[in-house]
């Protein structure tokens, strides 16, 4: 009897060792580095439009025309930019790059594009966005939200309201997850820092995200990219409750008044700055880069002091390198 069981006990043990080893390349492939970036375009419930709220600055409904069944917004810039048209599109670029690995420290990086902009023709496609956090070098996916379709508006929508980009933040886990196509990617996109950069009218919503957003503890920095248009005192507010982050404004002529009177606000309250480029972006870098005059603002994402000055940005971030 003690033969036979020694017998059963060792082929049992040599079957669960096959039974590993054959596992075993199936396990290491879902662990390993994804090999090609995928890029999605994703509708989100948590998106910044549709929004049938009140707009912050008037008081009054955000849409606040009605013609027919059809509902509208009096644009800032004159004429009506309706609802169906550039209030409606749900979609969010989501991006992972070749290389990404779930097994080291990763980041989020949330992109919000200016006026007169889409998500394929301009944020993908001419501006380059996840090219340039493909050759970053960081350990970095990109979400990307619509906000006015090709409008001249930057409206933040339900980013105006409490909670929303925290929300946001949440279902771009699930979504990233999905993308990546491993489960255990989840909790890893749940728990990543967020850098948010925002070109131009993405100011506006990026305001917004940090104010209300409830996302305060995730945001780690923001880059402006020729945008700091407005909402100062949203941003001293934000850098007064997170001094641990950092804080860069990249800037030409169209508001390089704006940003020396940021700089004046910073002062008054105690909170310091550089106007030269730190090689490290740090936690508590405060940072104002005046790219100079000839830098033309609608090439800004990928021509200022230098090309592609989002990759520059994200490569200066310590400790998410990506093999």
């Amino acid at each position: 009897l003690r033969m036979r069981f020694s017998f059963m006990a060792g082929r049992f043990t040599h079957v669960m060792l096959a039974c590993i080893a054959l596992m075993l390349p199936s396990i290491a492939l879902a662990q390993a580095p994804i090999r090609v970036t995928r890029n999605a375009l994703v509708p989100f419930d948590n998106s910044p439009f549709p929004y049938r709220g009140i707009a912050p600055k008037t008081g009054k409904p955000f849409l606040d025309i009605e013609e027919g069944e059809r509902r509208g917004r009096q644009a800032p810039r004159g004429g009506v930019l309706w609802e169906d048209t550039t209030y409606s599109d749900r979609r969010v670029l989501l991006s992972i790059p070749r290389g990404f690995d779930i097994r080291r420290p990763s980041m989020i990086v949330a992109f919000f594009h200016g006026n007169g902009a889409t998500l394929t023709r301009d944020v993908r496609n001419r501006q380059q966005v996840p090219r340039q956090i493909v050759e970053s070098g960081r350990n970095a996916v990109l979400v990307a939200p619509q906000f006015a379709v090709n409008a001249a508006d930057s409206s933040a929508g339900r980013f105006w309201e409490p909670g929303v980009f925290a929300q946001f933040l949440d279902e771009a886990a699930n979504q990233l997850a999905r993308l990546h196509g491993d489960a255990r990617a989840r909790p890893v996109f749940e728990r990543a820092p967020v850098v948010i950069a925002a070109y131009s009218g993405g100011y506006h919503p990026l305001a917004f995200a940090l104010s209300v957003g409830g996302a305060t503890e995730r945001v780690r920095g923001v880059f402006l990219l020729d945008a700091l248009y407005g909402d100062h005192d949203r941003y001293l507010e934000w850098l007064a409750r997170k001094p641990e982050a950092f804080f860069v404004s990249t800037y030409g002529p169209l508001v390089k008044p704006q940003n020396e009177e940021f700089r004046k606000q910073l002062t008054d309250r105690g909170i310091g700055f550089t106007t030269d480029f730190p090689p490290h972006l740090v936690p508590g870098i405060n940072a104002f880069l005046d790219v100079g005059a000839e830098v033309k603002h609608n090439d800004f994402v990928t021509q200022a002091w230098s090309a592609d000055p989002l990759k520059v940005l994200l490569s200066r971030v310590p400790g998410y390198v990506r093999r």
